[in-house]
């Protein structure tokens, strides 16, 4: 689990904010959408931009520097540097992203490995049911494996043609485009596959743990 007191992660304004959001049930709407029949998710609005939310840290990795560790109840571990993660098979998806600030993205084109790729390689466990993503500036957040296995889930390291910038995440982030995008962990560092849940960063600050945009899963109950 998090520590709170971990130096990695300050007691910022920002933090600090998101928790009273979570208190008070901040832009919960209460309504339900349907993905097959609507394309903005409850309480979402559009932007033509990309806003930038994060810890406060901004980790520079180099690409000569970046290391993925994918390891827990899997077959295969697997150590990529920059040339073995480029050398996987590479895919590409158009997705929307949604904020749970409110702001959602429409057709997003990326490029990267995609989580069903990693999955083959890594093969894991029959026990295996949960992920746990881990990142450069220490955050961490978790999913359920199918969450993670999705269609058009992928470690991306291209937005529109062009390297993922550090601010968005580069080198590498992961991109599960059907959940809240702060379970989309920026400047991915690991990859745990694990047999029970483990909430992250901002899940054991009133998150919800799973950030389904359809169902408005802001916070916790």
């Amino acid at each position: 689990m998090t520590d709170p007191t971990d130096p990695a992660h300050p007691d910022t304004k920002l933090t600090r904010t998101k928790e009273s959001w979570a208190r008070e049930g901040r832009f919960l709407t209460g309504r339900h959408g349907r993905p097959d029949t609507e394309r903005l998710p409850p309480g979402q609005h559009l932007v033509k931009n990309w806003p930038v939310l994060d810890l406060g840290l901004l980790p520079e990795i180099r690409e000569s520097q970046w290391r993925l560790d994918v390891k827990g109840s899997v077959e295969h571990p697997q150590s990529f540097d920059w040339a073995a993660f480029q050398a996987q098979p590479q895919s590409e998806e158009v997705t929307d992203i949604h904020c749970v600030t409110t702001w959602s993205r429409y057709d997003n084109h990326w490029k990267g490995v995609s989580t069903r790729d990693l999955l083959a390689l890594v093969q894991p466990r029959a026990d295996a049911a949960f992920v746990v993503l881990s990142s450069y500036d220490g955050y961490t957040t978790n999913l359920a494996l199918e969450d993670f296995a999705a269609d058009d889930a992928m470690l991306v390291h291209s937005w529109e043609d062009q390297p993922l910038t550090a601010e968005h995440g580069g080198p590498v982030r992961l991109m599960v485009p059907h959940l809240y995008f702060w379970k989309s962990a920026k400047w991915l560092r690991g990859i745990e596959f694990r047999t029970r849940d483990q909430p992250g960063f901002w899940e054991v600050r009133g998150y919800h743990n799973r950030g389904d945009p359809w169902a408005e899963e802001r916070y916790s109950d």
